[in-house]
């Protein structure tokens, strides 16, 4: 593994906050000016530049979640007895109380289970549907050229609670009752907010405090709670409880469900008690490529998922070892493979319910070395076309737990946009999801908006299996970030000899501005941003190839993961230096 040496150098504050990006000029002259300098970690002694931390180990089950106190609630729910699921379930619950920045009981979830009973990995679907009431004609008829972000015209079903539930009823061990009894103790008696999380929640609240119940649920005297201050919220604990004593239908079908759509009703909404009693979750078959001896599995569209299956395929015909880690051709040619899978993406992702969609085309190899061929070594290209393989051929939460049965789960769970569409339902204690805005409202278009139709998602869970059998269960959160930097975990880790948690906190390359499945078309090569960490020498190449290269802060993601050792029977966790998260074992 190449690790070069750093630049050395401050940039403005303007430019450290994230708050302007960088001209590719600017970006060479303070290069210029740089020396070189190791990077934060390289004193480890155990020589691993990147790792902030060594990876966990632990023989009978392991958790990883972005805050540390669900992290342990994954563990007491298996030291009393609960499985994988039981245990995910549970942190999951407990991070829609604690991490309202990312997930929520208003929101969809997506898992793939990898049971060990029947040998097999599942795949969960569970994310909700437009409002049937609501038709592209009426959008239309408002003037609107897309989806608003926030209010009530972008609320979709929740599909979360659904997803426990059918989580629960395939494969679930302990009750109900005593997997959300923690959520419920800590929203109740409350819990001390982290960092990060206080961060984003402080961001939130000028954007989202007229939207009706968000500040008498979510603030504390009008103002988001600081770090290391306590917070609580009895609202979620009563909706909590109903659902452990009355199950799925007591959110679907009962008060809960009744007070959702009143509340919709009563402020321009369209989301009805119909569209959340018709509302259920589909049980899908993974897909996965074959990467450098191992398997990465996705889940199929409405979601993103096999974008980063496309990118592997795209990027298995270069030999990126030799390249080097931070180097200017490996960075180029990921680029580059990204910017050919997203216009793929814009054009083809969609809810396969509305869509004939040519999945199994996307993610050959065939096709990959087709699009690959596109890929000038010496430029960068303002934008590429989408490929049509039928014709060729004829702000989130990522939780990982494993238990000592060997089940592993992979779960991911979002509102969007952080805190979702700021609409806080009477005294229900969450926010409702704003994925309707990922909907284009371009006729035509395979993800155009349409009653009882799911949108394009951008989250996705992960997991790597070497000839069938399970190694590593892991997710990163962050919108478009996420097949990008799901295909970086892997090559760090395969073609660069990283370990777990060396792999997630290495520095990250992110392109921004590729065509979107809500209509935006790229037509300047978009924005390469760059973690701290990559060589002066390499971003000063990729600027000579036509890069626009900037810095942004927040926008890297957040990795969990868990893999498994099946040799000497132990678990190893990761947990990344981006989050407020934590690893842990027992």
């Amino acid at each position: 593994m190449k690790i070069a040496t750093l630049p050395l150098f401050r940039l403005p504050a303007p430019f450290r906050h994230g708050r302007f990006g960088l001209p590719a000029l600017v970006t060479g002259l303070l290069l210029e000016l740089g020396g070189s300098v190791a990077p934060k970690a390289a004193d480890r002694i155990t020589g691993r530049p990147f790792a902030t931390r060594s990876e966990v180990l632990a023989r009978h089950g392991m958790a990883a979640t972005s805050q540390p106190l669900a992290t342990q609630v994954a563990l007491d729910i298996l030291k009393s007895g609960g499985n994988a699921i039981d245990a995910a379930i549970a942190a999951n619950a407990v991070l829609a109380l604690m991490e309202p920045t990312g997930c929520g009981l208003g929101g969809d979830l997506f898992a793939i289970v990898w049971h060990d009973g029947s040998k097999k990995l599942y795949g969960l679907n569970a994310s909700g549907r437009s409002p049937a009431s609501l038709s592209l004609a009426e959008l239309k008829r408002r003037g609107l050229e897309k989806i608003p972000p926030y209010g009530p015209l972008p609320v979709t079903v929740p599909g979360a609670v659904d997803g426990w539930f059918e989580l629960h009823r395939r494969f679930g061990k302990l009750p109900m009752s005593r997997i959300l009894e923690p959520a419920i103790r800590y929203a109740e008696e409350g819990f001390p907010v982290t960092e990060l999380i206080a961060y984003y929640w402080d961001r939130s609240v000028p954007i989202l405090r007229k939207w009706p119940g968000f500040l008498e649920i979510f603030t504390i005297d009008g103002r988001a709670p600081r770090k290391g201050e306590i917070f609580k919220n009895p609202a979620l604990a009563s909706t909590l409880r109903k659902i452990a004593s009355g199950g799925r239908d007591a959110f679907y079908k009962g008060e809960i469900a009744k007070t959702i759509a009143a509340y919709m009703k009563r402020n321009g909404g369209f989301l009805s008690y119909e569209d959340l009693a018709s509302h259920r979750s589909e049980w899908v078959e993974p897909l996965g490529v074959d990467y450098r001896g191992v398997t990465l599995w996705e889940l199929p569209p409405n979601g993103q998922g096999i974008a980063a299956l496309q990118i592997l395929n795209i990027l298995e015909g270069f030999d990126l070892a030799a390249m080097g880690f931070g180097s200017a051709d490996y960075i180029h040619r990921f680029v580059e493979a990204k910017k050919l899978v997203f216009e793929d993406r814009a054009r083809w992702y969609a809810d396969p319910d509305f869509a004939n969609l040519p999945i199994q085309g996307l993610i050959s190899k065939e096709y990959a070395a087709r699009r690959r061929k596109l890929i000038d070594p010496h430029r960068a290209a303002r934008r590429y076309d989408s490929g049509n393989p039928a014709l060729d051929q004829g702000d989130t939460i990522y939780l990982t737990v494993a238990d000592n049965q060997r089940n592993m789960v992979s779960l991911i769970q979002s509102n969007y946009r952080g805190m979702g569409s700021g609409m806080t339902p009477d005294g229900l204690g969450f926010i409702l999801q704003d994925r309707g805005e990922l909907f284009t409202l371009e006729e035509g278009h395979a993800n155009v908006y349409a009653p009882k139709k799911r949108p394009f998602h951008t989250i996705i869970p992960a997991f790597v299996t070497r000839d069938g059998k399970p190694l590593m269960s892991f997710g990163v959160m962050g919108g478009a970030t996420q097949p990008q930097a799901h295909a970086q975990i892997l090559i760090h880790w395969l073609d660069f000899g990283m370990n777990l948690q060396e792999a997630g906190d290495a520095p990250r390359i992110l392109h921004q501005g590729s065509s979107q499945p809500t209509g935006e078309v790229m037509t300047d090569g978009g924005r390469l941003v760059l973690e701290t960490g990559i060589p002066y020498e390499s971003i000063r190449e990729l600027v000579q190839k036509g890069h626009q290269v900037g810095w942004a802060v927040g926008t890297y993601g957040g990795y969990q993961a868990i893999l498994y050792d099946a040799e000497q029977d132990v678990y190893y966790g990761a947990s990344e230096s981006r989050k407020d998260g934590q690893a842990a074992g027992y």
